[in-house]
Order: C-alpha cells, then structure tokens, then sequence
C-alpha cells in the first residue's frame, strides 16, 4: 500500500509545509561530518522561506562548517491530527552585522538558559510535508 493510497495521509503542498513550519519552534537538525551521522534538538525560527536557529561553539558547529548540506525536521501533533515537515539543504552562519540585526529581530530565544550568539541560515532545497489523522490501529488481519 502506498502512501496516497492513505486517505488518513495526505502529502502536503510546499506552502501547506511552510505554514505548519511557521507554527513550529523545535526541531532537529540532521548531520553528517566524516561519515558519521548526528541529530540535534534546536528550536528554531521560519522567516522568508529559511530556518534559522542559534548555537554556540560546540559539535553542532563544528560539524556544519565540515559539511553544509543538513536535514531539519520538525512536526507537531494535536488532538485529532499530527503533521511533519522534512527539509533538505543548506547552512551558513551569518557573519554580516545586517544580517545579524535582522536575525535578532526575530522571536528567537534557547529554550535552556544559555547564551547562544551564532545564528544558522538553513537555506531550504527541497521542502516536504505530511499531514496525518490520529486514531487506532486498523484491524491487522
């Protein structure tokens, strides 16, 4: 059974996707530095069709500047229904003060009570979502 066949299972459109992103704060950030895969846990912000989030030194940075290409997922779930959203592409650090000042306009704060002053720009390539009923198990057999 395929995916569409799902009547509880519907693939969201690219603006349905950014709408439910928009709605989200926390995420995970997928990456992979010399063949070795890590996830991170970030809250996040969706701004202008990107993703930002705030780090600090550490592992997580360290491993975006070996190898930029990221994978952020994020999902909410309510009463009757839930939703995901992959997103595939890039990251950059802001290093311009424009883009800095800009960055810290948004609402953007750690969720822990830690000072995070480097801004991540995940700038999206692909943008997929899904959108799910919640409920019981079908019958199996």
């Amino acid at each position: 059974m395929d995916i569409d066949d799902v009547k509880e299972i519907r693939i969201l459109t690219e603006d349905e996707s950014w709408d439910a992103l928009l709605s989200g704060s926390l995420g995970r950030l997928a990456v992979s530095a010399g063949g070795i895969l890590d996830i991170f846990p970030v809250n996040f912000v969706a701004a202008d069709r990107r993703l930002l989030f705030r780090t600090a030194e550490g592992t997580k940075l360290l491993e975006l500047t070996v190898n930029n290409h990221v994978v952020f997922e994020t999902d909410g779930v309510g009463a009757e229904e839930a939703w995901s959203v992959v997103v595939k592409g890039t990251a950059r650090i802001l290093e311009k003060r424009s883009e800095i000042d800009d960055a810290d306009q948004l609402p953007l704060r750690p969720l822990a009570p830690t000072l995070k002053y480097i801004y991540v720009e995940i700038i999206p390539t692909e943008v997929q979502g899904r959108r799910f009923q919640l409920g019981p198990e079908p019958d199996r057999y």
